[in-house]
């Protein structure tokens, strides 16, 4: 595999089947993925944008084609190895945060690492660090069904990242956030994208999202396309 890339996506195509009928998701799509670039995915809804990030995440498979994660071929993991993945190499932030509300930020961002097998004393302090990264070492005790959105959020990024992912995936991340609140968490995650030194790929309708991105691409008509974005200094 050509150095530096860390997804590829070869020749995919994803066909749902519905009361007879056959509905192509996409088909011969084909994507690469440098190691550090952050990619928006952009397009309207129901093109597939989720689709392709859970088959990224070995969370679904494809009709035809071939994923690469590192080299890796994605198709051919066993179970236990797709978990291992998911949980290893990436984070996963989804438009509904999909924390445990009745537990505290802290236990949440602690649960990712005690899956994996970590020590709960080296669990507890770094989910303390990048709760503190994300600006809420104070609800450290909170339960998440007390926070707002945005705190919901910023909890979630930090479980995201707490394994050390390779790999960020976000779906449509500030999706249910209010303006201001849906900016604050731009900001964060284009910060943590770089001090963590991620390569991620964004699904997304927020356009300034999008345009802070390394590329954006456009889902549509069961292709992708490289949009050009004018870039100001």
């Amino acid at each position: 595999m050509e150095s530096g890339i860390i997804l590829s996506v070869k020749n995919l195509a994803k066909v749902f089947h519905s009361g007879g009928e056959e509905v192509v998701v996409f088909e011969h799509l084909n994507l690469e993925v440098r190691q550090g670039e952050l990619v928006a995915l952009v397009g309207e809804s129901g093109t597939g944008k989720t689709t392709l990030l859970h088959m990224l995440a070995a969370l679904d498979t494809p009709t035809e084609g071939e994923l690469y994660f590192a080299g890796r071929r994605l198709c051919g993991l066993r179970s236990e190895e797709q978990a291992e993945y998911r949980n290893q190499r990436i984070g996963f932030v989804w438009q509904m945060h999909h924390l445990l509300p009745e537990f505290s930020a802290l236990e949440n961002v602690m649960m990712p690492q005690l899956i994996a097998g970590r020590d709960v004393k080296v669990a507890q302090s770094r989910a303390r660090e990048l709760l503190a990264e994300v600006g809420l070492e104070k609800a450290l005790g909170r339960r998440v069904g007390e926070l707002s959105g945005g705190e919901q959020q910023r909890v979630a990024l930090a479980r995201a990242l707490v394994n050390n992912p390779s790999l960020l995936l976000a779906d449509e991340p500030t999706g249910n956030l209010d303006r201001h609140t849906a900016e604050l968490v731009t900001d964060l995650l284009e910060r943590l994208h770089r001090v963590y030194g991620l390569t991620s790929v964004l699904a997304t309708h927020n356009m300034e999202l999008a345009q802070r991105a390394t590329r954006m691409l456009r889902l549509e008509n069961r292709q992708l396309t490289e949009v050009v974005v004018p870039r100001f200094n």
